[in-house]
């Protein structure tokens, strides 16, 4: 966080705001983390219907925490965070 996350985030924040907001961050990457085991789990549900079910559920928790990341620190994460996600969910939805 105080090395990756002052390239990513320097027009967000102070360099001297990352040390104290290292605990933040930590959390903030535990939760992202959980989004991760939930889209893996998607992928291991046999039903058909709960598997897309599972799958747009965590894949709206991505994008709506992209979409508000753009917003409140930088424009750059809607590209990186919620485009892939809306895309993906589009995908599910067409399968």
């Amino acid at each position: 966080w105080e090395t990756k996350g002052k390239e990513v985030f320097k027009a967000a924040l102070p360099a001297e705001m990352f040390k104290p907001t290292k605990g933040l961050a930590a959390n903030q990457g535990l939760y992202n983390g959980f989004l991760a085991a939930g889209l893996i789990w998607s992928f291991l549900i046999k039903d058909p219907q709960w598997q897309t079910n599972v799958a747009l559920f965590f894949l709206g928790c991505v994008a709506v925490a992209g979409i508000y990341g753009a917003i409140s620190a930088a424009k750059k994460i809607f590209f990186v965070q919620a485009l892939p996600a809306i895309l993906a969910i589009i995908a599910v939805l067409l399968k």
